[in-house]
């Protein structure tokens, strides 16, 4: 049968009944240029045949590589029994629970997600529900403005890139205007967040700012001064937005103990893998004072009538199901199963060993560090990190492309994503987890070695 239940008379009927002489004519208003122009697939291919051109294509895709990439993404060492219990029925192919009370399963693991979550950041309310770290970044600028009654948010370059892109793209359609913090050039704090000129943004008083948006650990792996940013963002009426990475929170400070109003981040490195960038989990945390701003669903534990435990949706705005027009975010969709894998991480390591997964990570990462700079490769920035940072590599992207034949992914050259920073034309942001061993760093410096010391001849 066919796959659409309309005839070719009701779509007559229809396009008749509103006016119109064809479906084309209802794309009228897009230019003919950006129009779909229908598919160049190949012929019909018999099941061996395509799966022959398949395993052909997968072949092509390298997964033997020494991998120093991280940039937001980051491999880990995840449990079995993180897959294994994900495997199973009632959570693989659970769905966003729209009639909640008849769903404790998914209920409970959204409410013990949320209480892990809330442990992690020590803030007082956690969300489900976002797509990855970019999307809830700008949930939490665009929370601020509402809080605030704001228009103007501060965004630290310090935070990925992809995730400042993210907030442009949401505040344009809102008509909200994100400025950019600028870094400091040079000096002990070169690389983070410009704390002058932070200050000399947030006394515009014909400007008043709603949220400073800050990452830590940032973008370049470097730690921020967040206690000195939230307190300027708070002397300015701005409300303080910390983007973390789940993993350092077991070492470093949560945002709740540097006055942070609002946490984000990406919660991929608690128990998902890397999957060519999805999909991911997004983290939302908040103080208690904001929760009627926070967009996503909030699951309460109470007692039903016999006092037996009962898992409800304590909060969730309608229209962000139905009434899109009149809603607060754009979340209509259950990262559930995403959120369940993270709950499952955690509670298979525990706090003491995600204490060690963050504490081996920064320990192979001063390996590496020191390694690379017996080469003569050195970091670009001076300040402290945890497990990812800079370095200056002559022809970074050349070098970055020859070592690929090493069978060595040498982290990211920075001027793919910042070609607007001359200073990181010639940079490598490299990182290590615990799941770097001794013998790929030293594989890693030899053959870096080996390149630049052919470059010099």
């Amino acid at each position: 049968m066919a796959y659409g239940p309309h005839t070719t008379e009701d779509r007559a009927r229809m396009l008749k009944a509103i006016g119109v002489d064809s479906v084309d004519d209802l794309f009228a208003d897009i230019p003919p240029s950006l129009r779909s122009t229908g598919l160049n697939l190949p012929p019909p291919e018999s099941e061996v045949e395509l799966s022959a051109r398949l395993r052909t294509l997968a072949d092509r895709n390298r997964v033997d590589l020494v991998s120093f990439l991280g940039a937001g993404a980051y491999r880990h060492f995840t449990p079995a029994v993180v897959d294994q219990l994900l495997l199973r029925g009632e959570f693989y192919t659970a769905y966003t629970p729209y009639q909640p009370e008849i769903s404790q399963g998914t209920l409970q693991t959204i409410y013990e997600y949320q209480s892990m979550m809330a442990e992690l950041t020590g803030l007082d309310v956690v969300s489900a529900s976002h797509y990855d770290g970019a999307s809830a970044t700008a949930e939490g600028a665009l929370m601020s403005c509402r809080a605030s009654r704001r228009d103007r948010v501060l965004i630290s370059r310090s935070v990925h890139p992809h995730y400042r892109q993210t907030l442009c793209t949401y505040f344009a359609g809102a008509s909200l205007v994100a400025d950019e913090i600028p870094l400091v050039a040079d000096g002990p704090a070169a690389g983070t967040t410009d704390l002058v000129a932070l200050e000399r943004m947030l006394a515009d008083a014909d400007r008043p700012v709603a949220g400073v948006v800050v990452a830590n650990p940032s973008f370049l792996g470097l730690l921020e001064p967040m206690a000195e940013v939230g307190r300027l963002a708070h002397a300015a009426g701005a409300l303080f937005v910390s983007v973390v990475e789940p993993v350092s929170l077991a070492v470093l400070a949560p945002p709740r103990e540097y006055d942070a109003d609002i946490a984000a981040g990406d919660g991929q490195p608690l128990g998902l893998p890397l999957s060519y960038g999805g999909p991911y989990l997004g983290i939302l945390a908040c103080r208690e004072a904001l929760v009627r701003q926070i967009p996503g669903r909030l699951v309460g534990m109470t007692a039903d009538v016999d006092g037996r435990r009962a898992f409800v949706m304590t909060l969730r705005a309608r229209e962000q199901d139905i009434r899109r027009e009149k809603a607060s975010s754009n979340i209509c969709t259950n990262q559930a199963l995403c959120a369940l894998a993270a709950a499952m991480y955690l509670a298979a390591i525990g706090p003491h060993g995600l204490r060690d997964v963050a504490a081996l990570g920064a320990a192979r990462a001063a390996e590496l560090e020191a390694a690379l700079a017996a080469v003569g490769v050195r970091r670009l920035h001076p300040g402290p990190y945890l497990n990812e940072f800079a370095v200056r590599v002559p022809g970074a992207a050349r070098v970055h492309a020859r070592l690929v034949e090493w069978g060595i992914l040498a982290g990211l050259p920075l001027a793919r994503v910042l070609p607007d920073d001359p200073s990181l034309a010639d940079a490598l942001l490299v990182c290590a987890t615990e799941v770097t061993t001794p013998e790929d760093i030293a594989a890693f410096a030899a053959a870096l070695d080996e390149e630049l010391a052919g470059a010099a001849r």
